[in-house]
């Protein structure tokens, strides 16, 4: 009778856990997907002007302290932008840039700089 008591108190258990599992991936699912924007990349060459002051035309930059954006990943992109844009990350030039974009903009820029080559030519 023990064993029995034993065993149900120990699936009780593990179909709690799994149930708090689910409910957490589904939650962790549904945040990604509401974030997730479809970039333009033809908009985002037009807005892309700014940005290749510092990181260049083809965001391969000419100057060694800003980063190349050309081919980096996408959500990388996305991500970091916002983290300027809410203050997360700070930095005195990309948090100023960032807070006045929207977050279409921030999606057509990825876009864009995301397909570009990443090898200087």
């Amino acid at each position: 009778m023990r064993k029995i008591i034993k065993r149900n108190k120990t699936r009780i258990s593990l179909n709690k856990k799994l149930l708090a599992l689910i409910v957490f991936s589904v939650a962790s699912l549904s945040a990604c997907a509401d974030t997730i924007l479809q970039g333009d990349v033809e908009r985002g060459s037009e807005i892309s002007m700014v940005c290749g002051m510092c990181h260049g035309v083809n965001g391969i930059s000419n100057i060694p302290i800003y980063p190349n954006l050309a081919g980096q990943k996408e959500q990388y992109l996305v991500l970091q932008l916002k983290a300027f844009r809410s203050g997360e990350r700070v930095n005195i030039a990309m948090t100023s840039h960032a807070q006045k974009l929207t977050d279409q903009d921030i999606a057509d820029l990825s876009a864009y700089y995301a397909q570009l080559d990443p090898k200087p030519q």
